[in-house]
Parts: C-alpha cells; structure tokens; sequence
C-alpha cells in the first residue's frame, strides 16, 4: 500500500538499538514506526532509547499504543512525537466502534495532520466519538481487570505441559519484562502462547474453547482467541513478519479469570 505513494520500509527488531541504529545509517527515514507491545509476539521495545536513536537521525518516533492504552504507556512523556491508537480496541472496549486516533504534542505535526483531516475527509460520525467516549470513562478499570486477568492466565499457560511458550511481557522470563517493567504501570490483557503439537494442535484449541470466541480484534469486554498465521496475520507468510504456525493469541477479557482458566485447561487438555 505504501509503495503506492512512493514510500518503502524496512523491518527491524527494535529491541536492538544497534540495529536500528545501523540501519537509519543505511538507509536514512523519515519515520521510525514502533509497536510495543508487539502483535502478536508482545515483543518489547524501550521507546525512550528509540527516541533518543531516532531523533539523532532526523527521524520522527511513532508509537502505536493501542495493546497499552494510555491507562498502560505513555510514549509521549518518554520522547516519541507522535502516538497512534486503534480507538476500536481498549479505548472503545466493547466491540462496538471502529476507529483510530493520533495523538501528538508536536505542534506543527498537529497543523500536518488536521489539515489532512480535513481535506480527505478521515474522521467518525457523532455516534462512532460517543461510543469511544463511553469506553474512555471505564479505561481505568477496564484495564486494572484486563492485566490482572492476563496475568493468571500466562501463569497457568506457563504451567501447561501442553504449552511450548508463553509470550506475556508480565512474565520474568520474558526478555523484554524489564523494559516493560520501566515504562508500563501494567502488562496488559493480551497473551500469546506456543502449542506443542504444531500448527494443528494450535487451530485444534482455538476450536475447542467455549467462553473465549474464535475471531480476530481484541480489547473488548469479551475474551477472544485466534490463530494469527490463518487469522490477522496471514497477509504476511513468507515475510520478514510472518508468525510461527503453533501460536495462539489471546485477548483477555473481563469475564471471571477462574472461567477463563478452566476453558482453556480443558482446550488444552481435549488435545
């Protein structure tokens, strides 16, 4: 889609700052584009460092925040100019809107963006902005709910013989834990999880669950599972992005962790 406009990218683990660093030099951008956490791997990067890598090349941070929510992260306040949110997900919370959201201190990027705005037109109706709204007030708690479930939920998946991996940022295991630890007042309601078995096993759990709904999006009051190589994430198989075949990832909803963890021992265990 980019291509179209004459613009390209190039993937990077941004957890390696030397990397980016490299290849900024490489290959100079306007843009330095992260997610943290990442979808569906909840791979972390240190958005402060970036920042700071960033800027030295000229280059614009954007943070895609939408896993975090503001309740979670604040990458403007560690440096990034400008942060983006699927307003659909945690901000919305009920499944109900679609939209996204732009946010930024930089005034001149404020004065670029508006003006786009206006000229092509890309902005909700009156009701898509009450429904985000109505989600915006019961953020807080929604998202105290979503963290402490998904936790319980990584702890008993952690558990599973199986199991093969757990990939949840709350974890100590997890790489990027003390990242996240640093600049998250909260690990968020999104987990996912490696099937021992393959690719089958993995479609044959996310089949089998009862309370957590087989579909795609996430960060709704409901709990839903997916199998992201088949799902959202099929578009980039043979890429750089492509995702392992075994994964299941899981939004975390704010229905009674105990119900949770007993649809998915016995997914797991139907195996």
């Amino acid at each position: 889609m980019l291509a179209r406009w004459g613009l390209d990218y190039v993937p990077v683990h941004l957890s390696d700052l030397a990397a980016v660093r490299r290849c900024l030099a490489d290959r100079p951008a306007r843009v330095v584009w992260v997610e943290t956490p990442t979808n569906p791997l909840l791979g972390i990067a240190d958005i402060a460092a970036l920042a700071e890598v960033a800027h030295e090349a000229g280059a614009l941070l954007v943070v895609d925040n939408t896993f975090a929510s503001p309740r979670l992260q604040r990458p403007l306040v560690l440096g990034a100019d400008v942060v983006v949110h699927s307003t659909t997900k945690y901000l919305g919370g009920h499944s109900d809107v679609v939209g996204g959201a732009l946010v930024t201190a930089d005034a001149e990027v404020a004065e670029r963006a508006a003006f786009l705005r206006n000229a092509t037109g890309a902005v909700p109706g009156p009701f898509e902005s009450w429904l985000t709204l109505r989600g915006v007030r019961t953020l807080a708690v929604r998202m105290d709910r979503h963290c402490d479930s998904a936790a319980q939920v990584a702890d008993m998946l952690g558990r599973h013989p199986a199991v093969a991996q757990v990939l949840y940022p709350g974890l100590p295991s997890h790489p990027g834990h003390a990242v996240a630890a640093g600049q998250m007042s909260g690990f968020g309601g999104m987990v996912s999880f490696r099937v021992r078995g393959g690719e089958e096993a993995a479609v044959a759990v996310c089949g089998r669950t009862r309370l957590f709904t087989l579909a795609e999006s996430l960060g709704g009051v409901e709990s839903l599972i997916e199998h992201p190589s088949r799902m959202t994430h099929a578009s980039v198989a043979g890429s750089p992005l492509e995702v392992s075949a075994d994964l299941v990832r899981l939004s975390v909803g704010l229905e009674d962790y105990r119900d949770l963890l007993a649809d998915l021992e016995a997914a797991l265990a139907a195996g």
